[in-house]
């Protein structure tokens, strides 16, 4: 028989059917436990096979074989991979499994083949199959019918915000931070004194995810944002500190790094950076992390400043990064987003249901034991008849039939009379079943007050959380940033003193404190200002102070701009660091001109003047936004060379000079103001091999004398309207 079904109908019922199986079934975490199937079947498996943590370590491959083999139909790896996860504590914040042997790194190295590892529960784990047989939850079949595996484990432990939960479903996603125990459980005791309890209430107990691996967390808006409505991003990063070494030299130090970042991935980007001269300043970088925590080292050469190499890498690397929360779970066999109360208020039921199943468990084993005693105890009290008739009955049946008939016993009474050793008619046995039966009694009024009152059942529940707390207590991991770290700039770290840079016709650059410079009074013989190598010379020296921009023009006509303070700091008497070290500098490109400038005001422009002669006025504010990477100050016509540049008025004059002496004066009025990427007009006309060497701003009124000095040495002073 043939049936004729649709495609398009058949795809999509086939296509539900697996997506609601990895939903349900795989990828998604129950909000009761917390745990995905195959974390519950491991952790189950190893309670079937006794793998306590107080017991000995067993091959992972045993634990393994028995998930699969019972109730995980799905591949060893997936199993062990998942089993490898739970025993990681950069992975998880409060590990389930207790590893022996090669469980992976944080580097990203893979774990031992599972025949080579063992492991056990954790002591934590202990707690998520407490009471397990008292009938707490429910069974259901395994995948081939023939044993039973729990629908959810009967955990004390918050997991679902305790260890969070990663999974990517058909459809939809969960990804739900680690949080610190005692701040969940501070968080739901306060919600079963107070369930209208705002949020901002909670969030005085819950102050955000608590990862494994430390670092900092803010951006604590989106942070209360997903705690409100189950979707948010909350930004990480990790920890750095500064380091003295010998020779007042400095080390940057990564101890903590964000949670789930690979650090070999990190070193490796960082080294990177150092090689494409994006993070410069650093001498030699190495991991020296071991067992004992996370140490990355950048070794510093002097005068780099430690605050900005910190800020590029948090500006350059996954050392800063960002977390998306999507606090999705399955609630009765259903996908949903929840927020935080909804999850405190769906783990306190939970609670209560648990405690509800094992309190009714409890309190039918202690009133079956109560009958029991009851019978025993009237046996007792009627010892030579009790003896008599069993001694006069033909069979244990008829003895059985007998003492009910007689003492009004029940089956289970008279049965276990009949049962009853003979020592225990001595005295001392007798007041031991009666001290039992009144202990029982006590044990039944107190089981039944929680199934009576709402306020016993909250006691109980509080209390074991309690417990929990206290005896899995740990102090927070992640430290909270109240102030997002982007608002604060490098330049508020630095004071505005007043320096000195320096910068060499070979390109050395320095930044030195003002004071290093004593004032002399005439006469004096002066004080080295940099002690320089074979045929270099300063070319500028400007007085500044640390908060100013630099700009640095190059005879290539590109302008950099970097800020005082990011210029290495050296002492007096030092070469500097090589400009090539601060910018990103082409093959045979080097600065002209250095001039400060803070403010970009409306009537300040800058004046180019080239080899060739040709000059440019551009407004100081066209270069107000300037790359890392410079961008271009003036077009430059092929063999042509910015010379310098000079901060102008409208109202100034410039007189240019040539190689072979001829000088030009005009006024700046004289010159349209043009864009950044103009290549400006003829300043002068120049002889045949002849260009031009120099340039004088004269400020209106303030200069009476110019003073010419040849390259032999010659030298002349001219009055300037004689120009």
């Amino acid at each position: 028989m043939i049936n004729v079904v649709g495609l398009e109908e058949e795809l999509k019922k086939s296509y539900l059917e697996y997506s609601l199986s990895v939903i349900i079934g795989r990828a998604l975490p129950d909000v009761r436990d917390g745990l995905k199937p195959v974390h519950r079947r491991i952790l189950y498996a190893m309670h079937e096979l006794g793998n306590y943590y107080n017991r000995p370590y067993k091959k992972s491959a045993r634990i393994v074989g028995d998930v699969i083999g019972k109730y995980h139909p799905h591949g060893d790896a997936a199993v062990y991979d998942a089993l490898v996860r739970m025993a990681q504590d950069f992975n998880m914040r409060y590990p389930l499994i207790d590893g022996q042997g090669n469980f992976g790194s944080i580097d990203g190295d893979a774990p031992a083949a599972m025949r080579y590892t063992e492991c056990r529960m954790s002591r934590f784990a202990s707690e998520f199959l407490k009471d397990i047989d008292k009938n707490t939850v429910n069974f259901r079949p395994n995948y081939d019918n023939t044993l039973k595996e729990p629908e959810v484990l009967p955990t004390v432990v918050p997991n679902l915000l305790v260890n969070g939960a990663s999974g990517i479903a058909v459809g939809m996603a969960t990804n739900i931070p680690p949080h610190n125990l005692n701040e969940v459980v501070d968080a739901i005791l306060a919600y079963i004194d107070n369930p209208n309890i705002s949020l901002d209430e909670l969030l005085t107990y819950i102050k955000g995810p608590d990862f494994p691996t430390g670092g900092y967390i803010y951006g604590l808006k989106g942070l209360k944002e997903a705690y409100r409505t189950g979707r948010g991003i909350v930004k990480i990063r990790g920890k750095v500190k500064v380091e003295k070494r010998a020779r007042d030299l400095e080390s940057v130090v990564i101890t903590e790094i964000p949670y789930g970042l690979n650090k070999a991935s990190l070193v490796k980007k960082i080294a990177e950076l150092i090689q494409s001269q994006k993070i410069k300043g650093i001498s030699d970088l190495r991991d020296e992390s071991d067992r004992k925590g996370i140490r990355i080292v950048l070794d510093l050469k002097r005068g780099t400043i430690a605050k900005v190499v910190i800020n590029k890498l948090y500006k350059y690397t996954p050392l800063d990064t960002s977390f998306g929360i999507n606090m999705v779970a399955v609630i009765g066999n259903r996908p949903k987003l929840i927020n935080l109360k909804e999850y405190l208020e769906l783990f306190f039921n939970f609670r209560k249901e648990i405690v509800v199943r094992r309190t009714r468990f409890d309190l039918e084993k202690a009133e079956a034991r109560a009958h029991i005693l009851e019978g025993l105890k009237i046996a007792l009290d009627n010892i030579d008849e009790v003896v008599s008739i069993i001694k006069s009955s033909k069979t244990p049946a008829i003895a059985k039939e007998r003492l009910m008939q007689r003492f009004e016993l029940t089956e289970p009474q008279a049965q276990a009379i009949l049962d009853m050793r003979l020592q225990r008619l001595t005295s001392l046995e007798k007041d031991k079943i009666i001290e039992e039966y009144k202990e029982l009694l006590k044990k039944i009024e107190y089981l039944k007050s929680i199934l009576q009152s709402e306020d016993v059942l909250k006691s109980v529940i509080k209390k074991e959380l309690e417990e929990l707390k206290n005896t899995y207590s740990s102090s927070r991991k992640t430290s909270l940033l109240l102030e997002d770290p982007q608002d604060i700039d490098i330049e508020d770290l630095v004071p505005d003193e007043n320096v000195i840079v320096t910068i060499t016709k070979k390109g050395f650059i320095k930044r030195t404190d003002l004071s290093s410079y004593a004032k002399q009074k005439r006469g004096g013989k002066g004080m080295i200002a940099a002690e320089l190598g074979s045929e270099d010379t300063i070319q500028d020296v400007i007085s500044t102070t640390n908060h100013q921009n630099l700009f640095l023009f190059s005879n290539k006509g590109r302008v950099f701009l970097i800020k005082v303070y990011q210029i290495p700091e050296a002492k007096r008497k030092a070469k500097g660091s090589h400009i090539s070290n601060l910018l990103e500098l082409s093959e045979g490109e080097s600065i002209t001109t250095a001039m400060d400038q803070k403010e970009f005001e409306e009537d300040k422009f800058f004046l180019f003047i080239t080899k060739q002669g040709r000059v440019k006025l551009s407004p100081a504010s066209e270069y107000k936004n300037i790359r890392s990477s410079g961008i271009i100050a003036i077009g430059l016509r092929e063999g042509d060379e910015l010379i310098e540049v000079k901060e102008v008025k409208k109202n100034y004059h410039v007189i240019i000079v040539t190689k072979k002496g001829f000088a030009i004066r005009f006024s700046c009025e004289e010159l349209t103001p043009l864009g950044r990427t103009a290549q400006g007009v003829k300043g002068i006309t120049l002889r045949d091999g002849d260009e031009v060497v120099s340039c004088v701003v004269l400020k209106d009124g303030e200069e009476e004398f110019i003073l010419t000095i040849t390259e032999k040495g010659f030298g002349k002073r001219v009055k300037i309207d004689q120009y």
